[in-house]
């Protein structure tokens, strides 16, 4: 299967040629030739499957021509050794917990699925392959651990300071090895800008391999859509039509959902629940694309102002509103109404959810309104101890401190302040 740039359709690459380069050379995110659905049969029967089987059958067609059989079997086993329950909150809500892996986040699995797939594709190459990652909190945790001692890949990492909890910084610079933390003086859209500068900076390029890790790479956004059909999977047998509600800030994951519904997922609606940033709000209410400034806020790894999936998920739909709105619908909240319902949440059932959760139940609460009769799965995308700050102020409780957490908190801070393009490009010119 060839892969080609949104900007230009004559760009066209593998699988391998589009992990590796990471963005297409016109700015343009690859996007798959076709999406060809799995048969009606593998969905009636799923939960008999296991979820390396699933995952096996829904990504083959995307890496076949450049990863045999076997070794996809292998880079899946050793992405997906944890569990990835739908804990029930209350009759008509549940919350599928993305943070049981090694840093507790959903993106470990798309960090584990690119470094198992760049660990393979490298192998008997000569030059190393740089993998340059901007990161608004849990990306760089996730790619860190997941690179962390892969051959022939080293990792640069940058984040905005200030504006990451103290865990998901503890995350990023503690590992040493191939990873290298750049603390950034500024937001996360300045990270952003950075490394999509650096892919099309000659001078870096012409002497370095770059790729990135950002959910715009092809094997970090598609994995995703995994834990999707892991859900349906256990949702299955409620017997009512099952919404997904995703936390959304550059929109990869609730766009990796989507795909599985073009898959053939019988899965008709996905809301996308954002913090205040809400340029995707208000485009699917206008149809009005504008870009702006991110806001930080309590769930900070949604702190996009200019999501780069969502380009994706517009093309995913032939750049229909009215095809899209049929599929999704957006809702913004404010970090008030975020704390509020973690309040009742927690005061009614004992859950306790991370900010970046209670956005999501937010927008599944404001979907159900007007549709009564569904099962609402919100995407619990990191455990509550990620946030640590938010949870113990706004609920008074204190969260267990899990051993993936642990053994990071005591190890030192490493990283390199930089507050300019030109800082970055010095570093992965001198490194």
């Amino acid at each position: 299967m060839k892969f080609y740039s949104l900007n230009n359709q004559n760009i066209q690459a593998s699988f391998k040629e589009a992990v590796i380069a990471g963005i297409a050379p016109d700015k343009g995110l690859y996007f798959p030739e076709s999406i060809t659905p799995l048969p009606a049969d593998f969905f009636e029967h799923i939960e008999e499957l296991s979820d390396p089987e699933i995952a096996f059958r829904a990504i083959h067609q995307f890496v076949m021509e450049d990863i045999p059989d076997d070794a996809l079997k292998v880079i899946i086993a050793n992405t997906l050794d944890f569990d990835f329950p739908v804990v029930d909150i209350e009759g008509n809500v549940g919350a599928l917990e993305l943070f049981h892996g090694p840093t507790m986040a959903f993106k470990d699995v798309g960090a584990r699925f690119m470094a198992n797939c760049l660990g393979y594709f490298s192998q008997g190459e000569k030059q190393d392959v740089t993998v340059l990652v901007a990161t608004s909190g849990d990306t760089g945790g996730a790619v860190a651990n997941g690179f962390l001692g892969v051959d022939g890949v080293k990792v640069v990492i940058l984040y905005p300071s200030g504006k990451v909890s103290e865990i998901q910084e503890k995350q990023l610079t503690t590992l040493g090895q191939n990873i290298e933390a750049m603390e950034v003086d500024g937001v996360f859209d300045d990270c952003q800008r950075m490394v999509k500068t650096a892919f099309l900076d000659t001078d870096i390029t012409d002497h370095k391999k770059l790729t990135s890790a950002n959910s715009i790479n092809v094997a970090r956004w598609l994995p995703q859509l995994f834990y999707f059909l892991f859900a349906y999977k256990q949702a299955k047998s409620k017997g009512k039509e099952i919404v997904f509600s995703v936390p959304s800030g550059n929109f990869g994951n609730v766009c990796a959902g989507m795909v599985a519904q073009k898959l053939g997922m019988p899965v008709k609606h996905f809301v996308a629940s954002t913090n205040v940033n809400d340029v995707v709000p208000k485009f699917m209410e206008n149809g009005v694309y504008e870009p702006t400034p991110s806001i930080a806020t309590i769930s900070n790894a949604m702190d996009v102002g200019d999501p780069s999936n969502f380009v994706r998920i517009r093309h995913l739909y032939q750049d229909n509103l009215e095809k899209l709105q049929e599929s999704l619908s957006s809702y913004s909240f404010t970090d008030d109404a975020t704390k509020a319902i973690m309040k009742e949440v927690y005061s009614k059932t004992g859950y306790v959810m991370d900010p970046h959760g209670a956005v999501g139940y937010l927008g599944l609460k404001e979907y159900q309104k007007s549709h009564l009769d569904t099962y609402g799965i919100f995407l619990e995308t990191a455990h509550p101890v990620k946030f640590l700050d938010v949870v113990e102020e706004t609920l008074e409780v204190s969260p267990k401190i899990p051993p993936q957490i642990m053994k990071v908190m005591d190890k030192d801070k490493k990283s390199h302040n930089i507050a300019t393009y030109e800082e970055l490009k010095q570093f992965l010119l001198n490194d």
